[in-house]
């Protein structure tokens, strides 16, 4: 996924990241340089939903305006016969003691 905050925030008038997060403390959300700075120049590996919540609403936006989809990074399904399951084949069924222990190593 490609993260868009720098873009979202622009069409919104805003430039700097201080000022992003300004906004962002004025509803409660008071975030380090470090971590601003992550949200908006990187690609942030984490961002709790109740973060990503008062960035849409200090921006005027949705989840979908700040994340975007990118289906060509995603590796295609391996189509190999050798890892295919297969349904319908009956397994041997070993019986287990009932006394709860385990046996001792072969």
């Amino acid at each position: 996924m490609r993260w868009n905050l720098r873009l979202a925030a622009a069409n919104r008038g805003i430039w700097k990241a201080s000022e992003m997060q300004r906004l962002l403390a004025e509803r409660g959300l008071v975030i380090s340089s470090g971590k601003m700075s992550n949200l908006w120049s990187g690609d942030p590996i984490t961002l709790r939903k109740d973060d990503l919540n008062v960035i849409c609403v200090v921006l005027n936006c949705t989840p979908n305006d700040l994340l975007e989809v990118q289906p060509d990074k995603v590796p295609a399904p391996n189509t190999s016969t050798s890892e295919q399951v297969v349904v319908g084949q009956a397994r041997a069924i070993t019986p287990r003691s009932r006394t709860g222990r385990s046996l001792p190593p072969r």
